[in-house]
């Protein structure tokens, strides 16, 4: 009982998929139709892509950017101005998640350094708004995205077009957030000799990572980018993948979120199972139909944006509006985007801030960021 605690609080949201998936086979006994519910090439190119960012954060990629970008500002308010807009790019390629489990910890490093770590709250709540922003603009951004864009059908640039208003005004809201914040902060002061430790930290990083091989994942990055784009096929760059793992850092295989794709494909037999069940179906899909947009971001508002793509994409096929809503959706409560728990668990167990004021504030400009991508969304029809 004690270790099925523990799976429950370590994963909530598998479990609950979990639950939902055995009690839907009341319903409907297991046959040969469960193996039409799975979106095998999503799962696969999933895979590929945890596997492939977890092999380019080992062998340090990402800090090192992160450290050549920060040692080239200088000023306080230039720093967290470039520390915010880190995660809204790299969300674009390499995942929201991944982003923040990169830059956070880094932003809280350098900000300590720089002497404003009281600057760390409004800054870490900046870059995780931006990493669920910057991730909607692209299909491989989130988890849902590249769900979803299997499922629908879509081209990439088609993709791209339907989320690249909202990808544009959330950067001149992040930019225009971070100048009122700085202006109110008189500028954040940096003085000479923190800026001077951190650009020499920030060679010594680059140096590090010129020494190890970074050939291998930035081929499989590419060889990725070419299966999303239907160029390759998922089962070969499966292959692929796992032979270059092996070969060059196994340990990457355990850094695959094995939960995520359990997730996945518990809501994949749920939804599966419900939507043979003609009531059911016909009930779920007259309340969603029409009101895809609405329904996605209240659904993500309590199960996050993943579980509530996977789901309200069994009753309706309105692709935009359930992509849409699931991305912005991921603004607001603290649950709605899970990489938004990555930063809150950092911030707290790093001590640079307590849990109710990085929770305050992160309520508030993340629901005012919702408010604003939704009135664009309705105006953009």
């Amino acid at each position: 009982m004690s270790q099925a605690l523990n799976l429950v609080r370590r994963d909530p949201v598998l479990a609950v998929a979990t639950v939902l998936a055995v009690a839907s086979c009341a319903l409907v006994p297991p046959d040969a139709g469960y193996l039409e519910y799975v979106d095998f090439r999503t799962l696969g190119l999933l895979f590929c892509l945890m596997a492939t960012m977890a092999g380019l954060s080992r062998a340090g990629v990402f800090r090192a950017a992160g450290r050549a970008l920060v040692a080239r500002l200088h000023s306080g308010t230039g720093v967290v101005m470039g520390l915010v807009l880190l995660p809204f790019v790299a969300s674009m390629l390499v995942t929201n998640d991944v982003s923040l489990i990169a830059f956070v910890p880094f932003a809280l490093l350098v900000l300590r350094m720089l002497g404003i770590a009281d600057a760390s709250v409004f800054t870490v709540v900046m870059m995780t708004v931006a990493a669920n922003l910057g991730s909607m603009l692209t299909p491989i951004g989130n988890p849902q995205n590249l769900y979803l864009y299997s499922a629908s059908g879509m081209g990439v640039l088609e993709f791209v077009g339907l989320m690249l208003p909202y990808a544009l005004v959330s950067a001149v809201l992040l930019v225009a957030c971070v100048l009122a914040y700085g202006a109110r902060r008189h500028g954040l002061p940096v003085k000479a000799e923190d800026e001077r430790a951190l650009s020499a930290a920030g060679e010594l990083e680059s140096e590090r990572v010129l020494k190890r091989s970074v050939t291998p994942w930035a081929a499989l990055f590419a060889l990725s980018l070419l299966a999303v784009a239907r160029v390759l096929s998922v089962p070969t760059l499966l292959a692929v993948v796992v032979v270059v793992a092996l070969a060059a850092d196994r340990r990457v295989l355990r850094e695959v979120d094995y939960g995520l794709l359990l997730t996945f494909v518990a809501f994949f037999v749920f939804v599966g199972n419900v939507g043979r069940v003609g009531a059911v179906d016909g009930l779920l899909s007259s309340v969603v139909s029409g009101n895809e947009l609405i329904a996605s971001v209240a659904a993500s508002q309590v199960v996050s944006n993943v579980p509530a793509a996977l789901l309200l994409s069994g009753f309706s096929s309105a692709w935009p509006a359930l992509i849409v809503g699931t991305n912005i959706g991921g603004l607001g409560t603290l649950i709605a985007s899970m990489a938004s728990l990555i930063s809150y668990k950092q911030v707290v167990s790093e001590g640079a801030g307590t849990a109710g004021a990085y929770l305050l504030r992160f309520t508030v400009v993340n629901v005012a960021f919702l408010a604003a991508l939704v009135g664009l969304a309705v105006a953009l029809g």
